[in-house]
């Protein structure tokens, strides 16, 4: 292509006309700049690796996420190889130079993050390799709750201000059931899309699977999977008890007897809300007011010092959400690691352009009734 709008001069017959070496030259950096913008400022294609979002997202399903929704984030970590995340293919090493990082600033958007979005962002607890906050790993997980919401899980149902959140559309859980001696045909389970996920002892699955499943003449005793309160998980310690780098008043973290399926209630930090803390509240917030907003946080003996002032207050700067996996007893999320600030925020789950099954005989790898189907 003739990129003669590039140039201010009009073209003269002694002009000496481009190579086509050159030609391609310009025409490869053209459409890297512009692919480069439209990743960060408008819409970039992920893929689904893990079953975490199952079975409302599948390991496979090929995504685009919009930036333009929350406002796109410019780069915190601008000097980078283009179209690597933060690794370079091959080689492994660095894809970027944190040599220059600047501050977070977002554009306007078209909405706030919403409860029930699908959102993509930066895994906020990477402290293994202590990347910049736009070079971590990317997650996608569901929105449950909002700055400044009061959140609670009750024998695995969510809830926000005292109220039931709706049930996303393909929120899966574990469920144990016995037989009368009969076994059910593995063909029947793979139709309602029953998995025994590695490492699990009970089969996942969805609602509608389970109430069809009931219904086998060989099935008895079907009921779903659900930690007891205030006893420890099938998957151990959940935040803020699983973060092992805390500031303790008292020399240790309280029992909070939270699990994955009865977890708090536990208030979400919004922009300018101010917490009182105390043994309580110090090991929930910690993280927040000494890693995503950069204070220097102490304890000397029952007093609490931020940035070497004694306090019994700390009042956030910025806000806060709580995200959590559809697959709910094999996700990694908000329950374990707890709060993904606002500028970890990489933007919104639009539409599935493409899904591949590698379990799949070559024929049916495709799975055609996903492919440009929305997210919800």
């Amino acid at each position: 292509m003739n990129w003669k709008f590039w140039s201010k001069k009009k073209d003269t017959p002694n002009k000496k006309k481009k190579s086509a070496t050159r030609e391609w030259a310009d025409a490869i950096v053209f459409a890297v700049i512009a692919a480069t913008l439209i990743r960060t400022f408008f819409i970039e294609a992920y893929v689904i690796p893990t079953p975490s979002m199952e079975r409302s997202l599948l390991v496979g399903d090929f995504l685009f996420v919009s930036k333009v929704n929350y406002g796109a984030r410019t780069p915190m970590t601008p000097i980078a190889f283009p179209f690597a995340h933060h690794t370079m293919p091959l080689i492994n090493t660095k894809a970027y130079w944190d040599g220059l990082e600047l501050p977070y600033y977002r554009l306007p958007g078209l909405s706030e993050v919403k409860k029930g979005d699908v959102v993509v962002f930066n895994y906020p607890a990477d402290t293994i390799n202590n990347r910049p906050v736009d070079k971590r790993e990317n997650y996608i997980k569901r929105c449950q709750g909002a700055p400044g919401d009061t959140l609670s899980v009750v024998d695995g149902q969510v809830y926000v201000n005292g109220k039931a959140m709706p049930n996303p559309p393909g929120e899966q859980m574990e469920y144990n059931y016995s037989t009368n001696g009969v076994d059910i045909n593995p063909q029947a389970l793979d139709d309602l899309h029953i998995t025994l996920y590695e490492g699990h002892q009970y089969p996942a699955m969805t609602k509608e699977s389970a109430d069809v499943l009931k219904g086998y003449s060989n099935v008895k005793n079907l009921m779903p999977v659900i930690a007891p309160k205030a006893k420890a998980g099938a998957d151990g310690p959940v935040f803020p008890v699983k973060d092992v780098s805390h500031v303790l008043l008292n020399g240790k973290v309280p029992d909070y007897k939270w699990n994955e399926d009865n977890y708090g209630p536990i208030i979400i930090p919004k922009k300018g809300w101010t917490v009182k803390l105390d043994s309580l509240t110090l090991p929930i917030y910690q993280r927040a007011i000494q890693v995503y907003e950069n204070n220097k946080l102490e304890v000397s003996g029952n007093d609490i010092l931020i940035n070497g002032k004694k306090t019994d207050t700390y009042t956030f700067k910025m806000n806060y959400y709580w995200m959590m996996g559809d697959n709910r007893h094999d996700s990694e999320d908000s329950r374990y690691w707890g709060f993904v600030p606002e500028d970890h925020i990489v933007g919104k789950a639009l539409f599935i352009w493409m899904s591949w099954d590698d379990n799949a005989s070559f024929f049916g790898k495709i799975r055609w009734s996903r492919l440009f189907r929305g997210i919800h």
